[in-house]
């Protein structure tokens, strides 16, 4: 009886669960990285220039936009030329669909469906399938 109960305690740790997080092959182990201060110290002075200039305005609204102008200039667009030839040219469909959409009228529509509609095969023709005549 001793010898069983210390294999099934050999036993128990063979299918013991590991515990901790999941580790994956592909993961960095490591910490996230944290912003550079470069960049926090470049967004700062940008909006101390837009307050310093709005505060010669009279609005809040003036000093908001103001502010939101400097920011937007300091935006790099860091994306390549075909990204952003690709996005122009999606603009550009988007805005032919909707004025293609918008230049039919609801009858003009059922009357071009009805057109197509109507030179399609019915599905529940029976096709010839004899050879002999």
């Amino acid at each position: 009886k001793g010898q069983k109960i210390g294999k099934s305690l050999a036993m128990s740790d063979d299918y013991a669960a590991m515990k901790g997080g999941l580790k994956l092959k592909g993961q960095k182990i490591g910490k996230k990285k944290k912003k550079s201060k470069a960049s926090k110290e470049k967004l700062e002075a940008i909006a101390a220039t837009a307050v310093q200039s709005g505060s010669a305005s009279t609005g809040e609204k003036d000093k908001k936009k103001e502010m939101g102008q400097a920011l937007t200039e300091a935006y790099e667009d860091t994306r390549t030329e075909a990204q952003k030839k690709f996005d122009a040219v999606q603009k550009e469909r988007e805005m032919e669909r909707i004025k293609k959409a918008a230049s039919q009228t609801h009858k003009e529509k059922v009357d071009a469906l009805n057109e197509y509609l109507s030179t399609l095969s019915e599905h529940y023709d029976i096709p010839k399938v004899s050879w002999t005549k």
